[in-house]
C-alpha cells in the first residue's frame, strides 16, 4: 500500500498545487518538492523567484495561504457529525479551527539535517510508522470501507493528524496523502500548543507550525533561512519547545482512548487508559492509596531515557539526548520492516526493566491440603503419586500502566507454565505455543474478550462493533494477580523436578497476524518478561536461599494478600496481610490492607482496630487516613469523616477517590457549592468519571442550574455501562467452554485430565 487509503481519486493536491490557480504558487511547488524531497534539505539558497512567499514568515501572508487552502477544502468536507468540527469522531483539534494545509508543516527530513540523531532514531519509531504499517492499515481500511472514510478520523486523529486537520479524510478527497508516509513527524508533535484536559483520542491544540518566533516572542509560520535559525537559536528553541513535551498529560491526548457514540452509533465506551493507570499509579505520586510507594517518573521518564547520543543533535546535553524511538512493547513494527537496531533496543527495554516480579509462591498438597508457604522458607515433603496446587504470584512491579495495556484484544502476553523432570521430561505446560503459532486457549493470559451484539469475538480490532467485554484479566501498576496450577507427580519419579513460570509477550497475537500477513509468515519475535524457577524432591525438602531477584518475604505475603483481594477472597487476603506486619510490625500499610481487606469483606468493627493500629504506627499517614473516613462515614461521624477526607485532598489533591468520596459527603450534608467544587475537580483530573457526571447533575440541578444538570445527566447516561451489555459476554463465554475459565476471578488451571494439552480451537 502507498499509504493512500483504498477508493480515493488518484488525482491530489496539497495546498501549494491548487493555489497555481489561484495565481500565487508556482513558486510554492518548487518548496514543497524541496521539503518532500528524498534528501534532507540543508540550505534554501538559490529557489526559482517568488520562493521566499511561499516560505515566508510573514504572519499576513501565510494567514491568506491558509484562508485560501480551508475554502477550498471546506467546499466538499463532509463535516457528517458536526458542523464546523474537522476531527470527529477524533478530537484532535487545531488553532483557528480550521483546515491546516499539509505543506505548512516541515517534514522531519527537514529537521533532520541538523538534529541526526532525532532523525535517525524516529526513522524506525513507532511515532514514524503511526500511520504506513500492515497491522494498523488492516484494521482501519475495515472502518473505511464499512462505515465510511469519515469515521476513520477516530482513529487517525492520533495515527495521522496532518490527514485529518488537511482535511483529507473526506469523500473524493483531492489531498496529496504522500506525508501519510512519514506518521507522526517532528513538527505534528511539536507543534501541539495545549491538550484539552485528558480526552484522548487526539484531545490536542495544534498550532501552526513554526520552527522560530520573533523578537516578540510571536510564533513565525513558514520556513526561515537557517541562518537566521543559526543566528537565534534561542528563538528557535521558544517555537518547538514547551513544558507541555515533559508532561504526561501531553502523551495522554492520544494514549487514552474512548468509543464514541458518533463511531459505533451505540454510546460511549472506554477504549484503553493508559493515562489514567499511570495517574492511578505509585509513579505519578498523585494517589495515595497504592499499596507501594515510589519515586516519581512520568511517560517520558520511562519511554524517552537519556542516552549518549551517537550523531550530531544540537538537542543533546551534556553529550545524552532523551529517546526519540519512544520503546515499549510493539516488536511487530520493527521486525516486518527489518528495523533490527529498532527491534534489538525494543526487547532490550522488555527484557531490562525489572517490571515484573514472579513468585513460585506456594504448594498445596492435596493429600492433607496445608499450605506451604512462602516456598524456600521451610522444609516440606513430597510423594510420588501427589497430586499438588502451586501458586504464581505475578506483581506488576516496575510498570507504570497495567499488563497489558492499550488494545488488549491485539497484545499477546501471558504465562507459562511448565514442570518437568530431572532428564527434562516434560510433565505438565500451560501457556505453550502450538505448531502453528497460536497459544495454547487455556493459557493464563494478559488480555480481554471485547464482543459484539452476538456474543461473538471481535476480531481484527473492529472497535466500532464492541458492545461488552467478556473478561480482562490485565494487572493493575502495582497489583499482583496470582495464577494456579495443578498437576500430578509421576507415581515413578525419583529425583527433582524442574518447575518453571515465566512471563511471556507477544506482539501481536498469532490469529491477527495470520489475518494481516496469510498464514505463511516467519514466526514473530517472543519476549520473555521475568521468570523464575523452583527444584522440587520427591522426599524431603530443605529451606534454601533467596536468589537476588527474589522479593523480601514479607513483600512475598504482601503481593499475595493484593492478589486474594482482587479476587475477593476477603478471609485469604486478611491472612496474607497479617503475615506482613507479623514480619514487618513498623510498616503501617500492612495494618491499612488487613483493614481495605475487611471493608470490602463488611467487617467494619475489625477495619477500625487495623486503621487505629496503622495510624498508631504512623500518625500522619494518608492513606490511612482515607481508610479512617471511610470507617467514620459507617459509624456516622460525619463532621471527623469530612475533616479526614479534607486532609487526603489537601495533601493529594489529585486522589480520585478523596475527591469523590469528599463531594458526595459535602452533598448528603447539603454543602452543595463545596461538594460542587469536588466533583468538578473531580471532573478536571478525568473528564470520563462517571461519579462526577451523575453527582454533577444532582448538584447542579439543586442549585438551579438547569442546563448544567441536564448536560451532566446525557454524560452520564451516554457513559454508564449499559446493563444488558453482560448477556453478550455470557453468550460468547458459553460459546468457548476451553476459555471460559479466564473470566472467573478463582480458577485452576489442572492437567489432571489433560485439559492443558487439549488441541482443540478457541477464540484468539
Amino acid at each position: 500500500m502507498d499509504g493512500n487509503v483504498e477508493g480515493e481519486e488518484d488525482m491530489r493536491w496539497t495546498g501549494a498545487a491548487w493555489l497555481r490557480g489561484a495565481g500565487v504558487a508556482m513558486m510554492v511547488v518548487a518548496w514543497v518538492g524541496l521539503l518532500q524531497g528524498p534528501e534532507p534539505v540543508h540550505a534554501f539558497a538559490g529557489q526559482e523567484p517568488g520562493y521566499a512567499e511561499a516560505t515566508s514568515t510573514d504572519a499576513a501572508v501565510q494567514a491568506a495561504r491558509r484562508k485560501q487552502y480551508a475554502e477550498k477544502v471546506g467546499e466538499s468536507y463532509n463535516f457528517a457529525f458536526e458542523s464546523g468540527k474537522i476531527s470527529v469522531p477524533g478530537n484532535g483539534a487545531v488553532e483557528g479551527n480550521t483546515f491546516l494545509q499539509p505543506d505548512a508543516f516541515p517534514t522531519a527530513s527537514y529537521c533532520g539535517h541538523c538534529h541526526k540523531e532525532a532523525y535517525h532514531q524516529w526513522e524506525q519509531s513507532l511515532h514514524r510508522n503511526s500511520f504506513r504499517t500492515p497491522f494498523y492499515r488492516a484494521s482501519v481500511n475495515l472502518l473505511i470501507n464499512t462505515k465510511g472514510i469519515e469515521f476513520s478520523r477516530h482513529c487517525d486523529s492520533c495515527h495521522n493528524p496532518v490527514a485529518v486537520l488537511a482535511g483529507g479524510l473526506t469523500q473524493n478527497s483531492v489531498v496529496d496523502r504522500k506525508f501519510d508516509q512519514d506518521g507522526l513527524t517532528c513538527m505534528t508533535c511539536h507543534s501541539i500548543q495545549s491538550v484539552k484536559s485528558t480526552l484522548g483520542n487526539g484531545g490536542y491544540v495544534m498550532g501552526v507550525p513554526s520552527v522560530m518566533v520573533d523578537e516578540k516572542g510571536n510564533r513565525m509560520p513558514g520556513i526561515p533561512p537557517d541562518s537566521e535559525i543559526l543566528a537565534h537559536l534561542d528563538r528557535h528553541s521558544k517555537a518547538v519547545m514547551r513544558d507541555l513535551l515533559h508532561q504526561p498529560e501531553f502523551c495522554a491526548s492520544c494514549h487514552k482512548a474512548n468509543l464514541p457514540k458518533t463511531l459505533n452509533e451505540y454510546k460511549e465506551i472506554r477504549a484503553f487508559t493508559t493515562y489514567d493507570e499511570w495517574q492511578n499509579s505509585k509513579f505519578s505520586q498523585r494517589n495515595p492509596l497504592t499499596f507501594y510507594q515510589g519515586d516519581f517518573t512520568t511517560c517520558q521518564g520511562c519511554h524517552m531515557k537519556r542516552a549518549a547520543n551517537v550523531l550530531p543533535e544540537p538537542g543533546a546535553k551534556d553529550g545524552t539526548f532523551v529517546s526519540h524511538r519512544w520503546p515499549a512493547g510493539n516488536t511487530a513494527v520493527p521486525y516486518y520492516y527489518g528495523f533490527g537496531e529498532q527491534l534489538e533496543k525494543t526487547i532490550e527495554f522488555l527484557r531490562t526493566g525489572n517490571y515484573l516480579n514472579v513468585d513460585i509462591f506456594s504448594l498445596r498438597k492435596a493429600s492433607d491440603g496445608k499450605l506451604i508457604a512462602p516456598l524456600g522458607t521451610q522444609g516440606f515433603h513430597l510423594d510420588a503419586g501427589e497430586a499438588v496446587e502451586a501458586t504464581v504470584v505475578i506483581q506488576n512491579k516496575g510498570i507504570g500502566h497495567s499488563l497489558i495495556p492499550e488494545v488488549r484484544d491485539l497484545y499477546e502476553g501471558w504465562v507459562e507454565f511448565e514442570v518437568k523432570d530431572a532428564d527434562g521430561k516434560e510433565i505438565y505446560h500451560s501457556g505453550f505455543l502450538k505448531p502453528d503459532g497460536m497459544l495454547d486457549e487455556r493459557a493464563h493470559s494478559f488480555t480481554n474478550r471485547p464482543v459484539n451484539t452476538t456474543g461473538v469475538f471481535v476480531d481484527n480490532h473492529k472497535v466500532w462493533t464492541i458492545h461488552s467485554v467478556a473478561y480482562d484479566n490485565s494487572v493493575q501498576a502495582g497489583r499482583s494477580t496470582m495464577v494456579r496450577y495443578e498437576f500430578r507427580i509421576p507415581k515413578d519419579l525419583h529425583g527433582d523436578l524442574r518447575v518453571t513460570a515465566r512471563v511471556n509477550y507477544r506482539h501481536l497475537r498469532q490469529s491477527y497476524l495470520n489475518n494481516v500477513l496469510g498464514k505463511d509468515h516467519p514466526a514473530y519475535p517472543v519476549v520473555q518478561l521475568a521468570a523464575r524457577t523452583r527444584m522440587l524432591k520427591v522426599g524431603e525438602n530443605m529451606p534454601e536461599a533467596a536468589e537476588a531477584t527474589d522479593n523480601p518475604d514479607w513483600m512475598r505475603w504482601n503481593n499475595l494478600g493484593i492478589a486474594y483481594l482482587d479476587q475477593a477472597q476477603y478471609a485469604e487476603a486478611v491472612m496474607a496481610f497479617n503475615e506482613v506486619v507479623k514480619l514487618r510490625p513498623d510498616y503501617a500499610d500492612g495494618y491499612t490492607n488487613i483493614a481495605v481487606a475487611n471493608l470490602s469483606w463488611e467487617k467494619f468493627g475489625s477495619a477500625a482496630a487495623a486503621i487505629d493500629t496503622a495510624l498508631k504506627v504512623s500518625p500522619e499517614n494518608i492513606r490511612a487516613t482515607y481508610y479512617h473516613a471511610l470507617v467514620e462515614r459507617r459509624n456516622g461521624q460525619t463532621a471527623a469523616e469530612i475533616a479526614d477526607l479534607q486532609k487526603v485532598v489537601a495533601k493529594y489533591p489529585q486522589s480520585r477517590d478523596a475527591r469523590r468520596d469528599l463531594g458526595i459527603e459535602l452533598y448528603q450534608q447539603d454543602r452543595l457549592k463545596e461538594a460542587m467544587e469536588q466533583f468538578e475537580a473531580l471532573q478536571a483530573i478525568d473528564p470520563d468519571d462517571i461519579a462526577a457526571h451523575y453527582n454533577l447533575s444532582l448538584v447542579y440541578r439543586r442549585m438551579g442550574m438547569k442546563e448544567k444538570a441536564l448536560e451532566q445527566l446525557a454524560y452520564f447516561r451516554l457513559k454508564k455501562v449499559d446493563p444488558g451489555a453482560p448477556t453478550y459476554s455470557q453468550d460468547f463465554l458459553r460459546q468457548h467452554p476451553e476459555i471460559s475459565n479466564e473470566s472467573k476471578l478463582w480458577h485452576v488451571h489442572s492437567d489432571m485430565e489433560h485439559e492443558g494439552n487439549a488441541a482443540g480451537g478457541g477464540a484468539q
